[in-house]
């Protein structure tokens, strides 16, 4: 299929899309001459974004996806421009650091609001357009769906949430004629992978422990090109490597005691040293993403910019 002919003339909702994967996609839904409604919290790399590709060509609003009143203005300032919309790309997430234990509650919480709840308001809000223009969504889920890891225990969860979530979804609006996936990626050189690594020294030590391909980081670029082929394509699933669909498939084994007991042999000693770091760091998240009020020491506005 010739994705440009599939794409062009689309209306694409997006959020968490002033930087990272939602950016880089909304670039490469630009090229394919897709109509764009871009969401993020964050407004300046927003603003510079929507100049960058063409104010003609772009709805771009601040906005926080936890707040639904919020997503559906956005959602109507998008119908009201372009007539309505075909395509979401729900991006807009945050990860956590530390242990069950060592992690700051506040954090925990705002990592189920953003990434689930934050994820419902987005599709609640544009469902009706997306019914009426027999649309595909795409919700952005993670490896971590299918192989949990110490330390990461709220962004585990919730991954494994959306992509449960995504299951029902299209159960639901299969017979309005709406498409519903969900997006696994490995490692992917984003904003939130570039501050756990400068957050944590010891997870870049983990990383390069970890057995080939598993230590791999790929290019921001490649997740987009993967997530423009699956709104395309309409794709169930999208997995960035493609290796990752065997971990969808090996999901009984990751989860069973024996493999447990290589993780526990593997990450000891990982988690004590992230727990150690994150105490010492004060917050259990990035500086961009720490919530009002969790005792954080960047303080400041909780801010949500989906930048994966």
């Amino acid at each position: 299929m010739d994705t440009t002919s599939a794409l062009e003339g689309k209306v694409a909702l997006v959020t968490g899309a002033a930087r990272g994967i939602g950016a880089h996609t909304a670039r490469a839904l630009a090229r394919h001459r897709v109509h764009l409604v871009l969401v993020d919290r964050d407004a300046e790399p927003l603003r510079e974004l929507e100049a960058e590709l063409g104010a003609e060509t772009v709805v771009a609003a601040v906005a926080d996806v936890c707040d639904l009143d919020a997503v559906e203005r956005v959602v109507s300032a998008g119908v009201d421009r372009f007539g309505g919309i075909d395509l979401v790309l729900a991006n807009a997430g945050m990860t956590s650091y530390g242990s069950v234990a060592q992690i700051d509650p506040a954090t925990f919480a705002r990592v189920i609001e953003v990434n689930l709840i934050g994820v419902f308001n987005t599709i609640r809000a544009v469902l009706p357009s997306v019914v009426e223009r027999r649309g595909h969504i795409l919700v952005v889920s993670s490896a971590a769906a299918f192989l949990p890891a110490p330390g990461m225990a709220a962004y585990d969860a919730i991954k494994a949430g959306n992509e449960h979530f995504v299951s029902a979804l299209r159960l639901e609006v299969a017979p309005y004629g709406v498409e519903v996936g969900s997006a696994h990626m490995g490692w992917i050189d984003t904003p939130m992978i570039q501050d756990i690594r400068a957050d944590l020294p010891v997870f870049s030590s983990m990383l390069a422990g970890l057995p080939a391909p598993l230590s791999k980081t790929l290019p921001v670029e490649v997740c987009a090109d993967a997530f423009v082929s699956a709104l395309a394509t309409r794709k169930r699933r999208v997995y960035v490597p493609r290796w990752i669909a065997t971990m969808r498939w090996l999901k009984p084994i990751l989860s069973s005691r024996p493999a447990e007991r290589v993780m526990l042999a593997r990450y000891g000693s990982f988690l004590a040293t992230m727990d150690h770091q994150v105490s010492e760091l004060g917050r259990s998240t990035s500086a961009r993403t720490a919530p009002t009020g969790s005792g954080s020491s960047a303080g400041g506005e909780s801010r949500m910019d989906g930048t994966r």
